[in-house]
């Protein structure tokens, strides 16, 4: 850091952190009064003092982050939504012949929630003197955060929790209803729908046994007040589980909100 001592025209160096690394020499982007990067095993943030940013899904990208390739990794901000997009050429989404960018994960520094999926993508721009933010992905160059839509087939996209823990590790608990807390307000399909899922599990290293996939929540009026499936009826056991909420599309212009809801469980045997 170069910092003003004294006159006439005097200035200090002074270090702010050792043992640091960075991914790639465009793997970092000032957000506010922030600097954000990507380091070779961890992220960082510089806001006074340089930190590691904690990560829920370093592992997801780290051990999957083709370091042959590091120097394509690049970052984006969308700042509609306070997001810090990195993009990386992956080990499991690329051949041997082929190994561009695929992947990227996303700090939403608002929030301080991470996620991720798959994209290709070899430069972006937030929106400025534009509307909207802007992209290229192979020879196209794409607008991005308009509409519902993929180019004119339904989008899909899903939410789904981690293990949830029915109870003690000892017990099974039954699952029977779920109240979804949802809403569709800005779609443009008249009735937009997404399907909750259900998946329990016996043992933590196992696999999810139990599905019940068969409850979808439909918009079934929007004026004066949003209305939609009340109550999904579903029979699964197991010691945890997990809720999926997921758009397949099978509607134009679907949009949805998850809020908070509810799942009525209660202490059970194996059968």
């Amino acid at each position: 850091s170069m910092r003003f001592t004294g006159p006439p025209f005097t200035f200090g160096i002074k270090e702010l952190s050792k043992n640091i690394t960075i991914m790639s020499p465009f793997s970092a982007i000032a957000v506010d009064d922030s600097v954000y990067w990507m380091g070779i095993d961890t992220f960082y943030v510089y806001n006074g003092s340089t930190q590691q940013l904690p990560c829920t899904v370093k592992d997801k990208v780290f051990l999957d982050l083709n370091l042959e390739e590091r120097d394509k990794v690049h970052v984006g901000v969308n700042t509609e939504f306070s997001e810090i997009w990195w993009f990386y050429p992956s080990i499991t989404g690329n051949s041997n012949t082929n190994r561009e960018i695929d992947k990227y994960v996303i700090y939403n520094y608002a929030e301080n929630i991470w996620y991720f999926g798959s994209l290709a993508r070899q430069a972006w721009l937030d929106r400025g003197i534009r509307n909207l933010p802007m992209a290229t992905g192979g020879q196209y160059l794409y607008n991005h955060e308009t509409g519902f839509d993929d180019d004119g087939s339904a989008m899909t996209s899903f939410v789904e929790t981690a293990p949830i823990a029915l109870g003690n590790a000892d017990r099974f608990s039954f699952v029977n209803s779920i109240i979804p807390d949802i809403n569709f307000q800005g779609s443009t399909a008249i009735n937009p729908q997404v399907d909750f899922t259900i998946k329990a599990r016996t043992h933590s290293g196992s696999g999810f046994t139990q599905t019940d996939d068969s409850n979808t929540t439909q918009r079934s009026a929007s004026t004066p007040v949003e209305a939609f499936t009340n109550k999904l009826d579903v029979r699964i056991r197991g010691r945890t589980f997990a809720l999926r909420v997921e758009d397949t599309g099978v509607s134009l212009g679907t949009k949805f909100k998850l809020g908070s809801p509810q799942v009525n469980v209660i202490q059970d045997g194996r059968r």
